[in-house]
């Protein structure tokens, strides 16, 4: 289990511990908050799982290219969110490159 599953994990108790609160406070903005902490940590715990899916298929490719994919792999634990932004990125540009006109 990666850094990112356990954080997320936290996040996601923490926001249900936060809206279950705002509930019976009657605060909306903790309860908006305590969701908000459970989607994000939902988020991370999937970034955490594809990651440890890529372990995985590393684990599978041809010896010449595995230390590349574990320096990818490396990088995408340590900047999450500039991996993610890359690969949003990337879909934007191959989309629009795969559609006629």
């Amino acid at each position: 289990m990666t850094d990112q599953r356990i954080q997320g994990a936290a996040e996601q108790f923490g926001g249900k511990a936060k809206t279950g609160l705002g509930k019976l406070t009657g605060d909306a903005k903790l309860q908006f908050d305590g969701r908000f902490d459970e989607v994000k940590g939902k988020a991370r715990d999937a970034y955490g799982r594809v990651v440890d899916g890529l372990d995985g298929l590393v684990a599978k490719a041809p010896v010449e290219y595995r230390e590349y994919g574990r320096k990818g792999i490396d990088f995408a634990r340590r900047k999450p969110l500039l991996t993610t932004g890359i690969v949003a990125g990337l879909a934007i540009v191959l989309g629009g490159l795969g559609r006629r006109r």
